[in-house]
């Protein structure tokens, strides 16, 4: 059973969960005179599905021993669970045993029966600064990140800046926001970012890949499912949108969705509601959404193969996330911060490029974005012995091209003339070639994900049937 306290919705919530009556509520008395909310449970299952749906609490104080499920289990829920959730064990059965056991499970404090109610008060408190001391470092350590653009995206080109500017105005916002890019430009980075400075950031944000996950299985990540739903379901599963209530859910890849997906996702976009796969149960929900993608959403709709309805529900705000070919004057402050990154990740000692490689870096197409020089970056780190990374150090594809002053294409070191097409072109099929046509393998050197290096090749191919026709 469950029983709401007086609280306000402002104040922190204390969850109390005790089979036993009288001590259940004189606990839960003594918590409230500290000026918190308090919500009480005689079964630790019911406690467990609420934080599920609602994970809002913030000290859990359970009895070690219940019947059903004991404080052990449910602590061990609780941290498989990732809450952040300070959790206080009780028993009349205390022992050093016991709150060995407690403590390795990761429990924040143990108290034995009959509880000292003036010192149960003191231990909340104690657990509820802390909370506040860290969540106040947290928010310095934002400040500090802040150096290097809007949190941890780095960047200072016009390009980014209006970005940032753009993030500031709709983070703090209810509205839905899609997120456009190519891969490797940092999509659920800005997608985070603007998690944590909207009203949502001290609930979940959660964070699922459309593409990476087959079709069949997909349903029951987002929705959740009954048990005995379907063949293999032996248990209850919470899906993504019900544990992100309260919180922000972000969809990446959102163009993978197959259809029927497409039209239960609109709805719940629009009514506010799911269902278990395999349920009978209305659930509501509260979650704020954004959504990503490195296609063109509006060809997809053209093409039959995203629903118009979803995709302007979709777009209520759209934010674009330039390539790096367009802002090559962020590459310096890039690998400024990334090579000190992987010098202390590593073990190695402070790195910087010589200005030479730096021209190169600037100059390069860079099809994978900042996923790919971040790679390079790595692995220079790893393999280079000295302090200052030369031009000769490079890959070979680099090395092949000089910029030209003041002009937005790239000439090869020997021939002539190039755009920057031209040179992504030639650097995908020279790494497919090196690796013997593995498209995966070549898809992860050059640090783009399978799908745009497929298409890519798709282009390439019908360039090549188009010039042929024309011969």
């Amino acid at each position: 059973m469950c029983q709401n306290g007086s609280a306000m919705s402002e104040l922190p919530t204390i969850l109390v969960i005790d089979d036993e009556t009288g001590s259940r509520e004189s606990m839960a008395q003594a918590v409230e005179k500290i000026g918190v909310g308090v919500r009480t449970f005689d079964d630790a299952r019911e406690a467990l599905d609420h934080l599920d749906r609602s994970p809002g609490a913030v000290v859990a104080i359970c009895d070690l021993r219940m019947p059903e499920m004991d404080g052990i289990a449910f602590l061990q829920a609780v941290r498989e669970r990732e809450l952040d959730l300070g959790v206080i064990l009780v028993t009349g059965y205390g022992s050093i045993e016991s709150a060995v056991e407690a403590m390795q499970v990761g429990a924040d404090d143990y108290l034995t029966k009959p509880i000292d109610l003036y010192e149960l008060r003191k231990r909340v408190t104690n657990l509820l600064e802390n909370r506040q001391l860290k969540e106040e470092v947290t928010s310095l350590r934002q400040m500090l990140d802040k150096r290097y653009g809007f949190d941890s995206i780095i960047g200072r080109s016009a390009g980014m800046e209006r970005l940032f500017e753009q993030m500031n105005l709709v983070g703090p916002t209810r509205s839905t926001v899609l997120v456009v890019g190519e891969s490797g430009t940092g999509k659920e980075l800005v997608a985070n970012a603007l998690h944590r400075v909207s009203p949502r950031r001290d609930d979940r944000f959660l964070a699922i890949n459309c593409g990476a996950i087959p079709p069949d299985i997909l349903e029951s990540e987002l929705f959740g499912h009954e048990k005995g739903s379907f063949t293999g379901a032996t248990g209850r599963k919470i899906g993504k949108l019900e544990l992100a209530h309260g919180g922000t859910l972000f969809l990446d890849e959102i163009s993978e969705l197959y259809p029927e997906l497409q039209v239960k996702l609109l709805r719940v976009l629009e009514e506010r509601s799911i269902m278990r796969v395999g349920g009978s149960e209305l659930l509501d929900v509260d979650f704020r959404l954004i959504a990503a993608t490195n296609r063109n959403l509006e060809q997809e709709v053209v093409e039959g193969r995203f629903r118009e309805d979803l995709f302007y529900r979709l777009k209520v705000v759209t934010l674009r996330i330039p390539p790096l070919r367009e802002r090559p004057e962020d590459i310096p402050l890039l690998a400024e911060h990334y090579l000190a990154r992987f010098c202390e990740e590593h073990g190695r000692e402070p790195k910087s490029l010589s200005h030479e490689a730096l021209d190169l870096l600037q100059a390069a197409a860079w099809p994978g974005n900042v996923r790919e020089l971040k790679n390079l970056l790595e692995s220079l780190v790893i393999f280079h012995q000295g302090s200052v990374i030369d031009r000769s150090e490079l890959p070979a594809d680099l090395r092949m091209i000089a910029p030209l002053a003041g002009t937005g294409r790239i000439q090869a070191a020997d021939g002539p003339v190039r755009t920057m097409v031209e040179i992504e072109r030639q650097a995908i099929l020279e790494t497919l070639e090196l690796f013997g046509g593995h498209r995966a393998k070549t898809a992860k050197a050059l640090g783009i994900g399978l799908r745009t290096l497929q298409r890519k090749l798709k282009e390439y191919r019908r360039e090549e049937e188009t010039e042929s026709v024309e011969a």
